[in-house]
C-alpha cells in the first residue's frame, strides 16, 4: 500500500471505521475530489451550488446555530426555572417529523429527571394511540408543546384542538397557560397561540429546515424544560462543529462520514445504512432515519436507513449494506459487540461511534447533519426539500376535504377479501399479484417473491404504536430477513410520512411495500371538525398508497379488522407460509 493510502486508512480508522481495501481507495478518491473543490469551505460559506444550485444556500442556518444558542443560553435557563416552579408532572409535545423526533430522543433516552416533568411525544392520528397518551396525563398538571415550523401541519393543529379542549375542561380559562408554541415567525400557529393566550412562543429560523432543527429551539426548548443541562449539550455540539470546519476531509468527522456513506452507495451499491444502536441509544435511530431518508431520498437516489432490524449472522448479509454502530462508552452488550466483530471479520464496512455519555448526543446530531448534507451533495440531490412528502400530504388533504363536503371518504373496492382481511392494490400491482384470481396466501407469497437482490422490504403500519404490535411486526421482519436476505424497514403511520416517506417515493425503486391498515374499534372526534381522527388516519394511508402507486412502486395494502392483534397474527402466519413455500 502506498504511503498516501496508508495515511487514508489511518485517518478512517481514527473515526472508528473498518472498510474493505477497495472501498478505502474509493473513499480516498472522494476525499481528494472534495478537498480539491474546496468542498468544506464552500459548505461553511453556504454555497448552494454544492447541491443543485436551486436555492439550497438559504437552508444552511443550522451550521452556526450552536454559537447563537450558546449566546442566548439564559433563555433556556429561565425557562427551566419557570417550569420547575410550576410543578408540572408531564410535558406532551404535539408535532410531526422534524418537530417531534429530536424531543422524542431526549425524552426517551435521558428519561424523567427527578423533580421535573416527564417528556412525552404524540405524533400519530391513530385514535387508540391518542387515547393511550391521554390516559398517561392529567391535563391540569401537563404542559403542552405545539411544535410546527410552518404552523400549518395538519396533524399538529388537530392535536392542539383536541388537547386544548381537554385542558379547558380541566382548568377553564387558564388553558392557554398550559401551552407553549414552537414555530417560525409569522406562521399561522403564532397567530393562534397569541389568540388562545399561550404562555410562550419559541421561534424557529427560516434558514433551518425541520430535520436539521435538533439544536434549534425545536429541540432545545423541550430539552431545557425537562430538566436537562442544555448548555452542556451545546458545548459538546460546539466541539463537533469546530472539528467539522477542518478543510481536510479525512480529518473532518462530519465530512468524512458523509463521503464514506455516499461512496459506499454510489460506487459499491451499499445504500442500506444499517443502524446498530446500543440499548441506551435505541431511540436515536428514528431521528437518523428521517435525516438520511429525507435528505438523500429523491430523484431515484438515496441512502436507505435500516433501524431496529433483528440481527443476522454476519455471513448472511448481502453486499448492499454499510453498518453504523452507535454506543455509549462502557456498554456491555455482548450480542451487539459479537455481531460487530463478526461483521468486521467478514469485511463488511463498519462504522463505530462511541459516546462518552448521553450529552455527546449534541455531537452526534451535528456530525450526522454535516454527513447527510455532504452525502446529498455527492449524490447531486437537494438535501433540504421533500417533494414527495408534500405530494402525500396533498393527497391526504384532498381526501379529508372530500369528507368535509360529502360526509364520507370516497368508496374503494378490495381486489381480494378473505378471512376478514381485505387486499387493495392499483391495477398494475393487482395484475402482478392476483393474475385475475388467487387466494390471500397466494397474493402475499407473490408479493414477497417480488424481492430481488439489493431490494428492501417495507412494513408500513397505520396502527397504534403499541409494544405488542411492534413485536409481531418485528417477527415479520425477521422472517423476511432470514428467508430472503433482504433488508427490512418498519414504519408506523402517519409518523413515517414525515420521515422515510420521502425516500419510499422519491428514492431508488428498490422497495417492496406492504401497507397495513385496520378498522377502528373506537374512533375519536376532532373538535370543531366534521371528520374524526380515524378518518384523518385513513385519508393519510390512502394518500400515501396513491402516491406509491403513481411512482410505480411495488405496493400492496392489507386491511385488517377491528381486532388488530388477531389480524397481525394472521398476517404473520401468511408471511411465514409465503417464505416456506
Amino acid at each position: 500500500m502506498s504511503s498516501a493510502n496508508t495515511q487514508a486508512a489511518a485517518d478512517i480508522a481514527a473515526f472508528g471505521i473498518a472498510l474493505p481495501g477497495k472501498m478505502q481507495a474509493a473513499v480516498r478518491q472522494a476525499q481528494d475530489s472534495w478537498d480539491a473543490s474546496g468542498g468544506t469551505l464552500r459548505l461553511w460559506n453556504k454555497d448552494g451550488a454544492l447541491w443543485t444550485g436551486r436555492g439550497e444556500g438559504k437552508w444552511l442556518g443550522w451550521l452556526d446555530i450552536v454559537e447563537r444558542q450558546l449566546a442566548s443560553i439564559s433563555k433556556f435557563k429561565a425557562l427551566a426555572a419557570e417550569i420547575r416552579e410550576d410543578a408540572f408532572t408531564h410535558m406532551l409535545l404535539l408535532g410531526m417529523g422534524g418537530s417531534s423526533l429530536c424531543p422524542e430522543v431526549f425524552g426517551a433516552t435521558f428519561g424523567k429527571q427527578p423533580g421535573w416533568p416527564e417528556l412525552l411525544v404524540l405524533d400519530s392520528t391513530d385514535p387508540a394511540q391518542i387515547r393511550s397518551i391521554q390516559a398517561k396525563i392529567n391535563p391540569a398538571r401537563t404542559l403542552f408543546w405545539v411544535s410546527s415550523k410552518s404552523g400549518a401541519t395538519m396533524e399538529t393543529n388537530l392535536y392542539m384542538q383536541y388537547f386544548f379542549d381537554e385542558t379547558k375542561k380541566a382548568v377553564g380559562d387558564r388553558a392557554g397557560h398550559h401551552f407553549i408554541a414552537i414555530t417560525d415567525p409569522g406562521s399561522r400557529l403564532e397567530g393562534m397561540a397569541e389568540k388562545l393566550g399561550f404562555r410562550r412562543i419559541y421561534y424557529g429560523e427560516a434558514s433551518i429546515g425541520g430535520r436539521y432543527s435538533a439544536l434549534s429551539d425545536f429541540g432545545l426548548a423541550p430539552h431545557a424544560a425537562a430538566g436537562l443541562d442544555t448548555e452542556r449539550l451545546l458545548r459538546r455540539a460546539r466541539e463537533m462543529a469546530e472539528a467539522c470546519r477542518s478543510s481536510r476531509a479525512a480529518s473532518n468527522p462530519g465530512v468524512a462520514l458523509g463521503l464514506i456513506l455516499s461512496a459506499a452507495a454510489a460506487k459499491f451499491g451499499r445504500d442500506k445504512v444499517t443502524l446498530l444502536c446500543s440499548k441506551p441509544l435505541v431511540h436515536l435511530g428514528a431521528w437518523l432515519e428521517q435525516l438520511l431518508a429525507e435528505s438523500t431520498g429523491k430523484q431515484g437516489a438515496g441512502l436507505i436507513p435500516i433501524d431496529r432490524e433483528p440481527l443476522l449472522r454476519s455471513g448472511r448479509y448481502g453486499k448492499d449494506r454499510i453498518f453504523a454502530c452507535i454506543k455509549l462508552a462502557g456498554d456491555r452488550d455482548s450480542e451487539l459487540e459479537g455481531s460487530i466483530a463478526a461483521l468486521e471479520r467478514s469485511e463488511q464496512p463498519v462504522l463505530r461511534i462511541v459516546l462518552n455519555d448521553l450529552y455527546d448526543l449534541g455531537q452526534v446530531f451535528f456530525q450526522w447533519e454535516i454527513a447527510a448534507a455532504v452525502a446529498a451533495s455527492v449524490l447531486r440531490v437537494n438535501a433540504f426539500d421533500q417533494p414527495d412528502v408534500e405530494a402525500s400530504k396533498a393527497a391526504a388533504r384532498e381526501l379529508a376535504l372530500k369528507f368535509e363536503e360529502t360526509g364520507s371518504l370516497a368508496g374503494e373496492s378490495p381486489v381480494l377479501e378473505q378471512d376478514g382481511i381485505k387486499l387493495f392494490a392499483d391495477a398494475e400491482n393487482a395484475a402482478a399479484l392476483l393474475n385475475n384470481g388467487g387466494t390471500l396466501g397466494a397474493a402475499i407469497r407473490a408479493h414477497v417473491d417480488r424481492l430481488r437482490p439489493g431490494d428492501y422490504f417495507a412494513l408500513l403500519a397505520y396502527l397504534p404504536m403499541f409494544r405488542t404490535h411492534e413485536e409481531k411486526l418485528q417477527q415479520m421482519r425477521a422472517t423476511i430477513l432470514e428467508s430472503k436476505g433482504a433488508a427490512t424497514v418498519l414504519g408506523f403511520g402517519p409518523r413515517f410520512l414525515h420521515s422515510t416517506g420521502q425516500l419510499h417515493k422519491g428514492g431508488p425503486n428498490t422497495g417492496v411495500f406492504l401497507q397495513i391498515t385496520c378498522e377502528e374499534a373506537a374512533d375519536l372526534p376532532v373538535p370543531q371538525q366534521k371528520y374524526t381522527f380515524g378518518v384523518v388516519k385513513a385519508a393519510e394511508a390512502r394518500g400515501d398508497f396513491k402516491v406509491l402507486a403513481e411512482r410505480g412502486r411495488r405496493a400492496l395494502r392489507v386491511h385488517l379488522g377491528k381486532d388488530v392483534s388477531k389480524g397481525l397474527d394472521r398476517l404473520r402466519d401468511l408471511i411465514c407460509a409465503a417464505v416456506a413455500h
